[in-house]
């Protein structure tokens, strides 16, 4: 039923699907940008629903009080506690030991105005787990999105970002000036052992 309500949603607002050209691992930190309205993640969901890729991703739990607590949950979502965010990232990574197969989407953006760093949560959590990064994207000037490169966290930081600021240099959001360059504070307090 999502898969179809997911293609119909697509094809209504003329987007278009670009599929991974490997299937995806059955473990995967997925990161999602740019994020920078509040339709660029549903459009998200409903590629990954095209696609036949079941994610899970994180709210703010506010989301999921109420009436529309439910729905969320149906459609992947995960919440959380944003006040806690300390022992998030080694709760999530230890969610991959209990799981065969969990794409989990993590917002690196953080919100949905341009900033200055990343959060590195998505990072983290990856290579904690010890599991790759999937980028998966939404482009306004293309009307595409869908999933690219399968990245592995290696622990050099600015060379694993150098990675997603290649695959992710002129994509645009659907507010376009929101969008920033992905960039992790940990590279600029990063010591050159040289």
């Amino acid at each position: 039923m999502l898969k179809l309500i997911a293609r119909l949603y697509l094809f209504l607002y003329r987007w278009t699907t670009v599929r991974p050209e490997h299937p995806l691992p059955d473990k995967c930190v997925m990161i999602a940008a740019p994020h920078t309205s509040n339709w660029d993640f549903p459009v998200t969901i409903a590629m990954a629903a095209a696609a036949d890729i079941d994610i899970k991703w994180l709210g703010k739990s506010q989301m999921f009080k109420g009436p529309a607590g439910p729905f969320f949950r149906w459609l992947g979502g995960i919440s959380v506690e944003r006040s806690s965010a300390q022992g998030l990232v080694g709760d999530l990574a230890a969610e991959f030991g209990r799981h065969d197969q969990l794409v989990l989407v993590v917002p690196a953006e953080g919100t949905r105005t341009a900033v200055e760093y990343w959060k590195s949560g998505f990072y983290r959590i990856a290579q904690q787990a010890g599991v790759p990064i999937v980028c998966a994207f939404v482009d306004k000037r293309t009307r595409s999105g869908g999933f690219g490169p399968v990245i592995m966290p290696t622990g050099d930081v600015a060379a694993d970002m150098d990675k997603f600021r290649a695959f992710y240099e002129g994509k645009e959001g659907l507010k376009p000036n929101r969008f920033s360059t992905p960039r992790l504070r940990e590279e600029d307090t990063a010591v050159d052992p040289a």
